[in-house]
C-alpha cells in the first residue's frame, strides 16, 4: 500500500460515490491533494462544482482550490443521473456551503498551472467523471497534458452489460469524442470499467461498519451510502464505482491489470469500447480483490 504522498488533481462530477472516493482522498495522507476539478457529468456543473467545494468544506480543507470545468461534452448533449445521486447529488445528505470561492481560473486553466509549475509526471490525475476537461487541456495546451504522470479513469465496460444503455458505461457514453482524445493522447492510463467496480459493493453491515468510525470521513461516507440505497432499501448491495481510482491509487496490486489497445465508439453505441489491434496501450483493471478493497476503503475513511 502507498504510504508516501504523491500529488493528484481529483477532476469530478459528485456524485455520491465520487463524494466518497473523494473524501478517502481527502483523509488519506497518501494523497495530496493538490485541486479538484468539476465536470458536468452526473447533475450539471453548477452543482458539480458546489459540491466539491461542500465536500472541501466539510473536511476544513478550504484551501485546496477547486475550479469550475466543461457544462457540456465535446460531442452530444450529455447525460443526467439525478434519479440516482438526487437533485443536489448528494441524496440529500447535509454539507456546509463552500467556505471558500470556486477558483477565478477554469478548469483547463488550473490544470496547466499546477502542472506547469510541478516536475513532469509529478502529478497524477484521478478522473471520476466524463473525460470532458482532460480532452480539453490536450487539446488547448499539449506541453501540460504531457507532464501528467498517470491518469487513473473511472469508466467504459469490457465485458460487462452497460449502466447507459446495453453497451456502454455513463462516462464514455456522456463524453465519447473526449474518451476518443484522452485514449489517443499517448498519456498513461490505467482503466477501471464496470467489470471492477460492480464488484466492489456497500452491503448494510458495511455501512453500519463505516457508521461506527469516528472520522469526519466515515461518517459523511456511511450517511452518502444510506442515501445510495434510498432510491431502492430492498437491494441487498450497491457498487461503489468512484472509490476504486483512489484504492487502485492506494494499493494497486489489488487490481489484476491487463494491457488493451480500444476504440470508443462515436456513432451508433457511444461510450462503448473495442478492443483493436492496433493503438497506445491502456492498463485496464480486469479483477480485484474485493474483501480487501473494502478493508481499505473503510481503513482510509477511518484514518485519525
Amino acid at each position: 500500500m502507498r504510504t508516501k504522498p504523491r500529488k493528484v488533481i481529483i477532476d469530478t462530477d459528485p456524485g455520491l460515490d465520487d463524494a466518497v472516493g473523494i473524501l478517502l482522498a481527502l483523509n488519506h495522507p497518501a494523497f495530496d491533494v493538490r485541486a479538484i476539478t468539476t465536470v458536468a457529468g452526473n447533475i450539471g456543473i453548477e452543482r458539480t462544482t458546489a459540491n466539491a467545494g461542500r465536500l472541501l468544506s466539510a473536511m476544513g480543507r478550504e484551501s485546496v482550490p477547486y475550479a469550475r470545468g466543461a457544462a457540456k461534452p465535446l460531442s452530444g448533449s450529455g447525460r443526467d443521473e439525478e434519479t440516482i445521486h438526487g437533485s443536489d447529488g448528494l441524496g440529500g445528505v447535509a454539507l456546509p456551503e463552500p467556505a471558500a470561492p470556486v477558483s477565478g481560473l477554469s478548469a483547463v486553466e488550473l490544470f496547466s498551472e499546477l502542472l506547469i509549475g510541478a516536475e513532469p509526471g509529478e502529478i497524477d490525475i484521478l478522473a471520476l467523471g466524463p473525460l470532458t476537461n482532460l480532452a480539453a487541456l490536450y487539446l488547448a495546451d499539449k506541453d501540460a497534458f504531457a507532464r501528467i504522470g498517470r491518469v487513473i479513469i473511472m469508466g467504459g465496460t469490457i465485458n460487462e452489460p452497460g449502466n447507459a444503455g446495453p453497451y456502454a458505461e455513463f462516462n464514455m457514453a456522456a463524453d465519447p469524442k473526449a474518451a476518443q482524445i484522452v485514449f489517443g493522447s499517448g498519456a498513461e492510463i490505467v482503466l477501471i470499467p464496470l467489470d471492477v467496480t460492480r464488484r466492489l459493493r456497500a452491503t448494510p453491515d458495511y455501512l453500519q461498519r463505516l457508521a461506527s468510525l469516528e472520522t469526519r470521513a466515515a461518517q459523511i461516507s456511511a450517511d452518502l451510502i444510506a442515501a445510495y440505497f434510498a432510491d431502492n432499501a430492498a437491494r441487498e448491495s450497491r457498487p461503489l464505482h468512484d472509490p476504486c481510482v483512489m484504492l487502485y491509487h492506494l494499493a494497486p496490486k489489488l487490481f489484476e491489470i491487463e494491457p488493451m489497445a480500444l476504440a470508443v465508439n462515436d456513432g451508433d453505441r457511444p461510450g462503448a469500447l473495442t478492443q483493436v489491434q492496433h493503438g497506445p496501450a491502456i492498463n485496464v483493471a480486469m479483477g480485484i480483490d474485493a474483501q480487501a478493497a473494502l478493508d481499505c476503503l473503510s481503513d482510509g475513511l477511518g484514518k485519525t
